[in-house]
């Protein structure tokens, strides 16, 4: 019988460092949005999926992991999220192939998202839920903020452009974030373009 991973020790290691090594400028990519956002809904989607057992807990790994490598850097962060999930996977019992499980996932959250099985769908999924939550004003607010202090500023126009532009070439991939999130996520498209045309009549 194959051993099942050491999950709880592997989500410690994560959650310890995303604590611990963090910038506080990083208002999006925060510990919270680990925690608190992306874990629940790739939990949420996997159990209404119907994913199995082992899938579940390889998912549920690769969403503790996606963002990890945003201790060391902004730029191409999932590779780095990867490249941490390849060394300190093996001494939680992970296998090489949980691994290559566990790599595609986190993969799954680069944009322009692409993913090619349902572990990565779902990721993908859980990754932008806020597009099409309750909270999607404020967590928006927040990336601002974060890509403001890193010298990306934008004006309102720019703004909303810019999220117009990603809401629309996005899709949720699996019929229960679309069933969840898409009727919100529409509405938010509206506040945002009417928002963008309110920024173009100042200019």
């Amino acid at each position: 019988m194959v051993k099942r991973p050491d999950f709880e020790k592997a989500r410690d290691y994560v959650l310890d460092r995303l604590e611990h090594e963090l910038s506080p400028d990083l208002t999006y990519h925060c510990l919270g949005h680990t925690q608190n956002e992306v874990v629940p809904a790739a939990d949420r989607l996997a159990t209404l999926e119907k994913v199995g057992d082992e899938d579940h807990l390889l998912l549920l790994t690769g969403a503790y992991f996606h963002d990890l490598g945003f201790i060391r850097q902004r730029q191409d962060h999932e590779s780095i999220s990867i490249q941490l999930a390849e060394q300190t996977l093996p001494n939680f019992g992970y296998s090489d192939a949980h691994i290559a499980v566990v790599r595609g996932i986190i993969q799954a959250t680069r944009l322009p998202q692409s993913p090619s099985n349902l572990l990565e769908r779902i990721m993908a999924d859980a990754d932008l839920d806020d597009l099409g939550h309750e909270n999607f004003w404020k967590r928006s607010n927040d990336l601002r903020h974060e890509l403001d202090y890193y010298g990306t500023k934008f004006t309102d126009e720019e703004w909303y452009t810019d999220q117009l532009r990603l809401m629309q070439s996005h899709k949720y991939f699996t019929d229960s974030e679309q069933e969840l999130r898409d009727t919100t996520k529409q509405q938010h498209m509206l506040a945002v373009k009417r928002l963008l045309d309110q920024a173009n009549q100042l200019y």
